[in-house]
């Protein structure tokens, strides 16, 4: 069975997931939905108190770039610089960036008193020690992905035994989760679809740079968007252009459905007319040119093997008649 054809009631997908040999014993062999309950709580009061914080990788999505680098008033460039380290989202040949911890293996933001940032937290510290899985066959655009939840306990985890109760809906609700999730829905639709595609499917140097840039720079993508090319190409509606001009937001939205437009080829942004036809063209000059240099080497070729033809023969000893 292909990852394109699996689904949460595949043995395959199962065994994937949840097997002992292909993943790490703390998460636990349970699909949950947002009704499941769960027993957690973390505060400094317990003696593991952020222990979670340190030899892990904090993969940040677009949204949570945007979210932690506005109240340290850094430009997204310093923040990259400063703060990240670049990657492979996981079985992807897609680049992005995660947490780049300090030399003792932990991350940047936290204190013996907590997260300095926590307010702004990224998606993944929000989640845990819940985990959600996306799973998107590939090619087929406009279905959403499917979800569902797993616990991960760790054995150093004392949140665990902590008496308070909810549902992971309320979890999601008190750890801020759903905006976080709103905001990155795009984003991961992008990332899961690529990786149903499997690594077989590699994407150009050209492509990964342009994917690179639009989910870590915003700043860098709206020079692009507004000083290259970029609008003698697509056809944008005049309100989305005024709005993404000092939209953040706007414009790591319009982000997204770029790269799905130019990755996978959605219709989420049209080409202006005249592209279309032009490249048309292009491909119409090009074809001939290929059929014209497919004729001319197949004439020499006829030619050298005409000559070579009359070499031999001419090579051929005379009969002579006894």
């Amino acid at each position: 069975m292909s990852k394109s054809e699996q689904t949460p009631e595949s043995p395959s997908f199962n065994k994937s997931l949840f097997a002992a040999d292909n993943n790490p014993s703390n998460i636990m062999p349970a699909k949950l939905t947002a009704d499941s309950t769960l027993k957690f709580r973390c505060h400094p009061g317990v003696s593991c108190f952020t222990n979670c914080c340190g030899n892990i990788n904090i993969i940040l999505t677009p949204y949570d770039i945007l979210r932690i680098r506005r109240p340290l008033n850094l430009t997204a460039e310093e923040f990259l610089l400063r703060f990240t380290t670049p990657t492979y989202l996981e079985k992807t040949d897609l680049p992005g960036v995660k947490i780049h911890l300090d030399e003792n293996g932990r991350c940047p933001f936290v204190t013996e008193e907590g997260c300095t940032i926590y307010p702004y937290r990224p998606t993944t510290c929000r989640y845990y020690p819940v985990g959600m899985s996306y799973f998107h066959a590939a090619g087929n655009e406009g279905t959403a992905a499917e979800e569902f939840y797993f616990l991960v306990k760790e054995p150093y985890c004392k949140g665990h035994e902590e008496p308070k109760e909810q549902t992971i809906r309320e979890w999601r609700i008190d750890q801020g989760i759903d905006e976080s999730d709103e905001m990155n829905r795009e984003w991961m639709e992008i990332v899961m679809r690529r990786k149903s595609f499997g690594l077989q499917a590699t994407l150009s140097e050209q492509a990964q740079k342009m994917f690179f840039m639009a989910s870590t720079d915003l700043d860098k993508f709206r020079d692009f968007v507004f000083n290259s090319s970029f609008l003698e190409t697509y056809d944008i509606d005049e309100e989305i252009l005024a709005k993404i001009k000092t939209d953040d937001i706007a414009l790591m939205k319009f982000s997204s459905k770029y790269l799905a437009s130019s990755i996978f080829g959605t219709n989420e942004l049209k080409i202006k007319e005249e592209k279309v036809k032009a490249r048309v063209e292009k491909l119409k000059t090009n074809q001939g040119e290929a059929e014209q240099q497919a004729m001319e080497t197949y004439e020499a070729l006829r030619r050298d093997r005409d000559l070579l033809k009359e070499q031999i023969e001419g090579q051929k000893p005379t009969d002579k008649k006894s």
